[in-house]
């Protein structure tokens, strides 16, 4: 089983945004932070989630049980019913969907923010990093 935790920092509403990416598995323990541009705090989750997904993709790493964690709630509610009210969130679901389908069981999981530190902590090194 692989566990994922994401997180998005984002300076100002829109602003420069970063992520941060926890990948956990067995003999496996990876830490990433990457850009995400310039976004609303909503959208810079989003992209954080997205990026997640593809790069458990890339690393080969779907082929088993995955379960991705983020304190998101619009994120995660938004993946459970399979719709987003927000125009600039559909294109997201979307993206999600496809991707979903490379994945042997994806499970989305939404926890408290004060259990994602790890994520949280690199989310605010991209954003210190890339602005």
């Amino acid at each position: 089983m692989l566990r994922i935790y994401v997180d998005a920092a984002t300076k100002g509403n829109p602003g420069p945004s970063g992520g941060g990416i926890v990948l956990v598995g067995d003999h496996l323990h990876e830490q990433i932070h990457v850009p995400l541009g310039e976004c609303s705090n909503h959208e810079a989750e989003f992209k954080v989630f997205i990026k997640a997904l593809q790069l458990t993709i890339e690393k080969k790493l779907n082929n088993q049980t995955v379960v991705i964690h983020s304190d998101s709630k619009i994120v995660v509610q938004t993946i459970e019913k399979q719709h987003a009210k927000n125009l600039l969130f559909q294109p997201y679901l979307k993206t999600f969907q496809q991707l979903e389908q490379n994945f042997a069981l994806l499970l989305v999981k939404w926890l408290p923010e004060n259990q994602n530190k790890g994520a949280d902590s690199l989310a605010r090194q991209a954003l210190q990093k890339y602005q």
